[in-house]
């Protein structure tokens, strides 16, 4: 009889995924995670009462993933839907942004680059064949259709304050998938729409996690997988907390730098593939206000004083929360700031916040908490896909993907659905 026990490393949005539809398949996943909770980059932390994510997360209109999940799990109904407005702190200035109007009545911008900026928006959003911008990274394309104006006033600075030295070299098509998720989670082109789910990401956590559990699979949180063992032919199993256990199939969905330390005898040319891939960390500062910052969602930035691209105000989408704002600082692991002190971190943000609203006093500013991801971003390079070893691993039983495997698009709890899905399909059809 075959065994039906499977060994998924990493309980993040991938791999609860995988185990969520190997139970459905009538096997039964043990989950291996080194946090003591699941959920990885979607996990939520106790916020003095309030039980939120430890990072910003939102829906979209066209994540349809993560919608069958709910429908499911029967969680449809908790999902809601706002109208949100974006905003542009520009040269020490708020302004609207993020439709026609707000562009044309932008202070800052030449007409012409107003125009052409809005045309590359619109046409993003309009493309669906991406393979035509492999050609390009990034920069080139951008700048091939905005211009320098707008480029250098509205993209420069983000893409230097996102990816700092790789910002010169990053896949067209990886950017464009950006633009076009957000720019298609709209009812008009003057109105966006983006969603949340009532009690927060936790919600589909624990659902996923009770319906694993309750149809024979386990969790070991606290168990990161220290190595897959394998011979030159097949998987053997997993060594965890200095125990090995025997399996057949092992599936991988943890950042693909951290399976190239936890599988040194994978193939020399797979393991060197794994090694190369960059993959960055992330620096989030979390407050908690006694009154809106403002009344946008999204709040671009570009001033010479303030080291971030943008702020998430997380409560104009998720009313439910409070006045809770997100600064994601997402920056290589060797950046001199990624070890910067937490009051370091919380110094800067409260001068920022009391920058951008002067009616924002000490008192008004209740908490501030700072959480750090390793690896949380994957950098994906022009022609991506030819450096990326397949999920299928040439060795029997072994699987292996992160959140890089559906390029172009880039990591979110819907992607990471999908594939996990997918990928079991593939994994069991090989059986």
């Amino acid at each position: 009889m075959q065994n039906r026990k499977i060994a998924v490393i990493g309980a993040g949005p991938m791999g609860l995924a995988v185990a969520y539809q190997l139970v459905k398949d009538g096997y039964e996943p043990i989950v291996y995670e080194a946090d003591d909770r699941v959920g990885g980059m979607t996990a939520t932390f106790d916020f003095d009462g309030l039980e939120i994510e430890r990072y910003y997360h939102f829906h979209c209109t066209s994540d349809v993933d993560f919608f069958k999940v709910l429908e499911e799990l029967n969680l449809k109904d908790k999902l809601k839907w706002k109208s949100t407005k974006m905003g542009y702190w520009f040269n020490g200035k708020l302004q609207h942004w993020g439709n026609p109007i707000a562009l044309l009545k932008f202070q800052g911008l030449s007409f012409i680059a107003k125009f052409r900026y809005g045309l590359h928006a619109f046409l993003s959003t309009k493309r669906d064949d991406w393979k035509p911008l492999e050609k390009y990274d990034a920069v080139t394309w951008i700048k091939k259709w905005v211009g320098n104006e707008a480029f250098e006033k509205l993209w420069s600075k983000l893409f230097a304050l996102k990816f700092y030295e790789y910002s010169d070299n990053l896949s067209a098509p990886w950017i464009w998938s950006r633009i076009r998720r957000i720019g298609r989670s709209r009812y008009s082109i003057f109105e966006e729409q983006l969603g949340y789910l009532e009690g927060g990401s936790k919600t589909l956590l624990h659902a996923m996690k009770d319906y694993i559990e309750q149809n024979g699979g386990e969790f070991r949180l606290n168990s990161p997988v220290d190595r897959i063992v394998m011979d030159k032919k097949s998987v053997k199993g997993v060594e965890s907390k200095g125990t090995f256990e025997e399996y057949e199939k092992v599936i991988s969905t943890i950042p693909l730098p951290l399976v190239a330390k936890i599988a040194p005898d994978l193939p020399k040319d797979i393991q060197k593939k794994y090694s190369s891939k960059i993959n960055i960390g992330c620096v989030c500062v979390i407050v908690k206000l006694d009154k809106p910052l403002t009344n946008n969602f999204w709040l671009n930035t570009n001033d010479e004083n303030m080291d971030i691209p943008g702020i998430i105000e997380y409560s104009n989408l998720n009313t439910e929360v409070g006045n809770i704002v997100y600064v994601p600082y997402y920056m290589p692991q060797t950046n001199p700031k990624f070890q910067d002190s937490d009051e370091q971190f919380k110094e800067k943000i409260s001068k920022y916040f009391k920058t951008i609203n002067q009616s924002l006093k000490d008192d008004d500013i209740k908490d501030i908490r700072v959480h750090r991801y390793y690896f949380s971003q994957p950098i994906c390079q022009p022609n991506f896909m030819d450096t990326l070893p397949d999920s299928k691993i040439p060795l029997d039983g072994l699987w292996i993907a992160d959140t890089s495997h559906y390029y172009p698009e880039d990591r979110g709890i819907s992607e990471s659905i999908g594939y996990g899905r997918n990928l079991v399909k593939r994994v069991l059809s090989a059986s």
